[in-house]
């Protein structure tokens, strides 16, 4: 026991009836018992208050490392997505710019006036107006 003989403990108990007396001797090794009860029960606690300690910051960096992968998952989406719609703008600026070219490229086209016709509409009053109307070409069929 604690790296003593029976000899040690033998003169530690006959120094402790000198000091403490006999009277006294059962109630003082209750307590000292109840003493190293007290101090084995608060080192397991210490024991258990530390291990829970380390799991605590297990868990912490391991959320922490969760967070970084996550972080790291959102930055790259951005970049992809920003890297499409910019190639999709790019694109389009393309497809603009030819478009621009080629009407610059095509001849002009001359427009012909159309002859118009007069047609009369009756108002609310039964005035007739004349409007002008573009007569269509081609041919007129009979009803």
């Amino acid at each position: 026991m604690f790296g003593m003989s029976l000899g040690e403990i033998f003169v530690i108990a006959i120094i402790a009836i000198l000091f403490i007396g006999p009277e006294k001797l059962p109630e003082t090794m209750v307590k000292i018992a109840k003493f190293f009860r007290s101090f084995k029960k608060s080192i397991h606690e210490v024991k258990e208050s530390i291990e829970q300690e380390i799991h605590l910051k297990e868990l912490k960096d391991e959320a922490i490392s969760y967070k970084e992968q996550l972080e790291n998952s959102v930055n790259e989406i951005k970049r992809d997505h920003n890297v499409n719609v910019m190639d999709d703008l790019q694109d389009g600026f393309a497809d603009i710019k030819n478009s621009l070219t080629k009407l610059d490229e095509a001849p002009a086209i001359e427009s012909t006036p159309q002859p118009v016709k007069e047609v009369e509409d009756v108002k609310e009053n039964d005035e007739k107006v004349t409007k002008k109307t573009p007569k269509k070409k081609g041919k007129k069929k009979d009803v």
